[in-house]
């Protein structure tokens, strides 16, 4: 190694030790927490494939309005924020509650949309809310708004910086040999084991680590999903998108007549039935499931969310907001309009998880993440072991008094 980049190589050496020292322990949380998600839709329907499935009848099912009336009826479940509707006549519809005055959000539920009865809370839910908030947040409080979304945020920055210097240290005099990058020595022991397994199988995981790092950064930091809308959509989209307008047929009324329709909104409870029925007209019936959220604050606005039959993808969907009391469409967001670069803002879930690339690439990330404790200890272990060597190397102090 030349004279000049021996001292580049010791700092970027003290820089990745440094900083996995500090962080390795959180970066293993996050990674097995996002892995434990990895399949979490295919793990709920499994364990709740009866629960999900009703018997198809000839009478009509029930309105948004008339399931909410018959769970209440039926019991104090709590204040209904979401109701989930799907186009096949054999599948349950779900309700999904608010949070209470205390902060915590009551199990959703099942309803037969025949007759409203209840089937029951889903099981995995909150198992798998309490990890993603593990993965999210930390736990922290606060949720989103908290201090824990900020730490996770940092850690992903220091995380790409780990990922940068681990490759420059490990570049090897071979460069282009496949097998010094990919295949480990595994007739060696301790520290050089140690070393090739950190090494190389860091090599094979970096690609992956660098898509959820730069997918997760979404989730962290305004700044960073400004940036990615002002690069990847469209001026006018970027607009609508944080501040919704009427259709050009009801943009003068809307002005108007804002106050009034919040007023009266605010005056009773919000209903579905009239978003409902506008959606349909929207859609034309041809739809796989919908999915119906009321304002978290003031406002009669109403968010639908539609996913065609076919759809495997989170991110391949068609958005509305609608007027909870006039029925009248205040936005409409569809996939087949958006270009290539708001299409990749749509799904950066899909592609944080893999799942953009079917289960195979789902799998593939799930393991990635798993695999974030071996460089925990791996890194541990060679850093323990450095230092031990130093210690042996170092010369020994001279005696003070000669001759002793």
């Amino acid at each position: 190694m030349s004279d000049v980049r021996r001292p580049i190589k010791a700092a970027l050496l003290q820089i990745h030790s440094i900083a996995g020292l500090a962080l390795a322990l959180l970066w293993a949380v996050v990674g097995l927490t996002g892995a434990t998600m990895a399949f979490e839709d295919e793990i709920e329907a499994s364990l709740n494939s009866k629960m999900m499935r009703v018997d198809a009848s000839a009478t009509g099912r029930l309105t948004p309005d008339e399931l909410v009336a018959r769970l209440q009826a039926a019991g104090d479940f709590g204040k209904v924020s979401a109701v989930a509707m799907a186009s096949d006549p054999s599948t349950a519809a779900r309700i999904r509650f608010a949070r209470s005055e205390g902060g915590t959000r009551p199990s959703s539920v099942y309803v037969d949309p025949y007759d409203g009865h209840v089937l029951g809370s889903p099981r995995g839910e909150d198992f798998f809310a309490t990890v993603r908030k593990l993965h999210r947040w930390l736990l922290l409080p606060g949720d989103g708004n908290g201090i824990g979304r900020k730490i996770t945020g940092a850690a992903a920055v220091c995380l790409i910086v780990m990922l940068i210097t681990g490759l420059v240290l490990r570049w090897p005099h071979r460069a282009r040999s496949v097998k010094m990058w990919l295949k480990p020595n595994l007739g060696l022991r301790g520290r050089g084991l140690h070393r090739s397994l950190h090494a190389v199988i860091g090599t094979w995981v970096l690609p992956v680590y660098l898509v959820m790092t730069m997918t997760g950064l979404w989730y962290s930091f305004e700044w960073y999903k400004a940036g990615a809308n002002w690069l990847l959509a469209r001026p006018q989209t970027t607009v609508a998108a944080m501040q919704p307008k009427a259709p050009r047929s009801g943009a003068a009324a809307e002005g108007k007549g804002q106050d009034k329709t919040e007023a009266r909104g605010e005056a009773k409870p919000l209903a579905f039935d009239r978003v409902w029925t506008a959606y349909l007209q929207q859609e034309n019936g041809s739809y796989g499931r919908a999915l119906l959220t009321l304002p978290a604050s003031a406002g009669t606005a109403v968010r639908v969310r539609s996913w065609p039959q076919d759809s495997t993808l989170e991110s391949v969907r068609d958005e509305f907001r609608i007027d909870a009391v006039t029925g009248r469409l205040i936005s409409s967001d569809r996939y087949v309009d958006k270009t290539l670069g708001e299409r990749v803002l749509a799904g950066v879930l899909d592609i944080h998880r893999g799942a953009i690339l079917g289960w195979p690439g789902k799998l593939a990330f799930m393991l990635a993440a798993a695999l974030m404790p071996l460089f925990t200890v791996t890194g541990l272990l060679l850093y323990l072991s450095r230092r031990r060597h130093r210690r042996l190397a170092r010369p020994p102090v001279a005696s003070l008094v000669p001759g002793e």
